[in-house]
């Protein structure tokens, strides 16, 4: 078996692990996350022992990222100066298509927010999504349907 180069998987699939951290971890922390996900790809690249799937490869070590970022953000702990901080300029994030959806997507529950972004955001099918979540396919359809059947009610209620 014989590795691409690592630049032409970073080529092919730069936007997909770009788009898929910052729809887990938000404009805040998206390009932080899509950074971690491609150092640890390449720490991890020489290991790989088979190149079939090397998307979802990539994908799956950027959600790990995201939850560990996401992890690491309740470990914070708050600036003991406040006017330090509100004197940091204000760094605006890339727009967002539709806020209020996201809003809504970002209030779901933990597994169902990660199943709809990986299969809607990152364009993988129910058994990557699966694999990535370490569940069975008909779990990550169940999650991607109970997720669109909340969206469907609030959008219903909306109107």
């Amino acid at each position: 078996m014989s590795l691409p180069p690592f630049q032409s998987l970073v080529d092919a699939h730069w936007r997909d692990v770009g788009r898929l951290a910052h729809a887990l971890a938000g404009p805040n922390l998206g390009d932080d996350v899509a950074q971690q996900a491609w150092t640890q790809a390449l720490a991890a690249y020489p290991r790989v022992t088979s190149t079939r799937n090397l998307r979802g490869w990539l994908l799956t070590i950027t959600h790990r990222c995201a939850m560990d970022a996401h992890r690491a953000g309740r470990r914070t702990v708050a600036h003991e100066d406040p006017a330090v901080l509100a004197a940091a300029p204000v760094v605006d994030g890339p727009s967002v298509p539709d806020d209020g959806l996201w809003a809504r997507v970002a209030d779901l529950p933990e597994r169902q927010r990660e199943a709809v972004v990986l299969k809607y955001v990152a364009d993988l099918d129910h058994r990557a999504v699966a694999a990535t979540l370490g569940t069975t396919p008909a779990m990550s359809r169940r999650l991607v349907s109970d997720a669109l059947a909340t969206l469907r009610l609030d959008l219903e209620e909306l109107r």
